[in-house]
Order: structure tokens, then sequence, then C-alpha cells
């Protein structure tokens, strides 16, 4: 009896121990994810600011630098009619829609964007726009037609989702006709303009279930991308998000950056952070957007010397890179939100950067997004309080990344399952690693190598 005994406990340990190992990724992209999305970038368009005239033709003019610079998705900023009751600042905020099927005014026409989502698809772009399904502008017509669709207080006044939000008026998705006319309003822009998806705005502020439901209606058109404001309801990537936001990894590279934090902490986060993606899905991985770039900084402001150093590891880690407007010319300065603020365009000493960048994405499948990638693989170093090292390998392709995350020069030796041939991705220069190597970097240096 205590042999049958021992023998159960070895079992339920065994089982035990095997349910504690990362689940294994599946081989092939699931069927909901546009496989177009494989090796993606993304690039958040904001229209308002990209041109003195602040127009889609304008923006237009634009796109064959963008195709040099490899980007391929192509996010548009909210594209709606702006409210102009409760307005903050002179133009407003993109975010407080006062007509879901409308265009504002300031960026040109109908036909002006469906001629900007042709000439983007001619050239082998996809186009997703903003969308913002948690609240509307005060003088949006649902408000006056349908008082019932929005949160009320007690005195059944309607209410901003918080003080803060002044803008805007929240609105209640325990109302099915609201619901109905959101997803047909999205379903508009999909058979109208025939663009590849959207952007979601607060996504966490919305159901789970209205989102599945969005989804669906829309797949059934065509196959889209949706990427999810959000990062802390996992559940929003079974079946109606492919993508969300890494915000957490960002705000710890920050801290990186800046000494609060080290390079053992991202570490740390990613050993935390295992199996919370559903199979297929990915994060969007960034060092500035809108938001950051307008209330937080520029990234030169938060990441100083080391703002190469913090793209080329967004660019290796698992997930979809963003580039935002301005990022490829080097934008030292915050853009206005409500106001015209005109990106200068003059130099754009951040482009060819970008462009190996992009290229290294693209060329190394170890590198793709989701299921179409790999996993990435900590690989020990002499110096992780400072030094980060991980390899991705798919198929025969092998990346070995490897990032001094301080202000001091560090040399460290590393420890690879295997020694090899390895090619120096921005030098080019070919190197023979041992299983076990130093390697030297100078600060916030960084290298990226290609086994050969």
């Amino acid at each position: 009896m205590r042999k049958l005994k021992n023998l159960f406990v070895i079992c339920l340990l065994a089982v035990v121990l095997y349910s504690c190992q990362p689940a294994v990724k599946p081989a092939v992209i699931p069927a909901h994810i546009p496989e177009w999305t494989k090796n993606s970038v993304l690039y958040e368009v904001n229209i308002r600011q990209y041109t003195p005239e602040g127009t889609f033709k304008a923006f237009e003019t634009h796109l064959p630098r963008l195709k040099e610079l490899g980007v391929d998705i192509l996010w548009i900023m909210p594209i709606h009619p702006i409210s102009e009751k409760n307005r903050k600042g002179s133009l407003g905020s993109y975010y407080a829609v006062k007509d879901y099927k409308g265009i504002n005014p300031e960026f040109g026409t109908l036909e002006d964007f469906k001629k900007l989502v042709n000439k983007a698809h001619e050239l082998g772009f996809k186009v997703i726009i903003d969308w913002i399904a948690n609240h509307t502008g005060w003088d949006n017509n649902w408000i006056t037609e349908h008082k019932d669709w929005y949160t009320q207080d007690s005195l059944g006044n309607v209410i901003p989702p918080n003080p803060d939000w002044s803008d805007i008026a929240d609105l209640n998705f325990d109302s099915k006709p609201m619901r109905r006319a959101m997803i047909d309003a999205m379903d508009y822009w999909v058979k109208e303009t025939n663009i590849d998806g959207f952007r979601c705005d607060v996504a966490w502020g919305v159901p789970q279930d209205f989102w599945e439901a969005a989804t669906a209606s829309l797949d059934s058109i065509k196959q889209v991308y949706m990427l999810a404001e959000d990062e802390d309801h996992p559940g929003l990537l079974e079946k109606a998000f492919e993508s969300n936001y890494s915000w957490k990894l960002h705000h710890l590279l920050n801290e990186v950056a800046q000494g609060k934090k080290t390079a053992a902490d991202i570490q740390k986060y990613y050993t935390d952070s295992v199996n919370k993606y559903a199979p297929g899905s990915f994060p969007m991985q960034f060092i500035t957007n809108h938001d950051e770039n307008s209330w937080q900084g520029t990234e030169y402001e938060r990441m100083g010397e080391a703002v190469k150093t913090f793209a080329t590891l967004t660019f290796t880690l698992e997930g979809i890179p963003l580039l935002y407007s301005g990022q490829e010319a080097g934008l030292h300065k915050r853009l206005l939100f409500f106001e015209k603020d005109t990106i200068n365009w003059s130099k754009l000493e951040m482009q060819k950067f970008y462009q190996s960048l992009t290229s290294l994405k693209h060329n190394n499948q170890a590198l793709w997004n989701g299921a179409a990638g790999a996993p990435m693989v900590f690989v020990e170093t002499s110096a992780p309080q400072n030094v980060i090292a991980f390899t991705r390998e798919k198929e025969k392709n092998q990346i070995l990344a490897v990032f001094n995350l301080s202000a001091q020069p560090v040399e460290a030796n590393i420890q690879l399952p295997q020694s090899g041939e390895y090619q120096d991705y921005f030098s080019g220069e070919t190197k023979t690693l041992e299983k076990s190597s130093a390697i030297k970097l100078d600060r916030w240096g960084y290298q990226v190598f290609v086994r050969k």
C-alpha cells in the first residue's frame, strides 16, 4: 500500500511540475489572426500635426517615404468630427467624437480619405483607424436622441467617465440598441472605405462581450486586425483582439533609462508574465506614442542618450513594434494635443536607423509576431543588473541580442547554448562566439547577432 501511495505522490508531482511549464506556442498562426500581421511594423499617424495643411491629401505625399522606412500598418488617429461643446483648447481632442460616421472637415472629405486608403493599399500598406467606443463628445446626436445610451447620475444627468475627462460623455453598454448602433458604425468604415481594422481607445472600459461581437461582425466583412488600448484584461485577446499595449514594460524601460530600475527588473517582468497572452496574440512594443509624447515627454526627455538602445530592444522583444509620427525625424518636442503644432520634417535624422530596424524585423523570422516568430530565451550573463541578453530561434534563423542597460561601460560573460559563427547585424562583422563569451559594451551599448 505504501508503494502505491508513493507512486501516486510521484505521479501527482509530475502532473503539477508539468503544468507549471510554459505553454508551447502554436506552430501556426491561429485562423482569426490576419496572416499579414506576421512580421508587420505599426506606424501611428497624427494627421493634424503631420503637415502644415493637416489633411489626408497632404499626408498622402509622405506614403512613398514611409514605404522606404519599412512600416507596414498605418494606424490613423481619429478621423471623426470633433465635438465643440465642452471642447478643450481651440481644436479639441480627437477622442471627443461628434459623429461616428462622419469625417473631420479639418482633414478633408470622405472621398479624400478613400483615396488615401486606396493609395496606401496600392503601396502595400494596411490601414487601421482609431475607434472610440467608450465615450462620445457632448454634442453627438446620440445624447439628444438617445439619452438612455449614456451613463447618468442619480439626477438623470449624463456624466463623463471621470471628472478630468470633462470634454466627453460616458456611454452605457447596458443599452443593447447603443451596442448595435456602435457595431453598425464600425462595419460602415470597413464596408465604405475598405480599412483593415481598428486601434480601440480605452478598450478596458468596454465590456469584453461587446468587443467579441464587434470583431465577429467585422470579420464577416473581411478579416481585420484589432489592437486594444489595454493590458490588464487578457480575456480581450481570446476572441476580440490580436494585440494589446505593453504599458507596464514601457514604463519599466523609462525607469531603467532613468536609473530607477535595472536590467534584472526587465527579466523579472518577463518571468512574472509567462503565458499571459492567448495563443498567437502579441503585445505592441513602443518607446513613444501620442499619449507619451504629449503628456509624459519625448523619448529624448524620458530616455536620454539611450533612445536607440530601447528602440532596438522594442524591435527584438516579442511583439509588434510601433513608430509614432516624427520619431524618424528625431522629434525633440512634445506635440500640443488640443492645438495645431506641425512636425518639422527638415531633418530625417533617425530615418536610416529605423529603416535598419524594420529590415531586421522583416528579414528574420525569429523576430516575427506571435506564433509566426519565436519566444525569447534569456541567456545567463555575469552582469545581470546591467546586461540583458536573449536568443530567439525559428526554423534556421537565430537572433542573439545583448544590451547594456546602464550608463557605464561593461564587459560581461554570456553563456550561450552552443558556440557558432554570428554576424553583427549593425556592423556586418562576422564573429565566432563560444559557449562562454565575453562581450564589451559601451554605456547603453547593444549588439544584435544573426547566427550564420
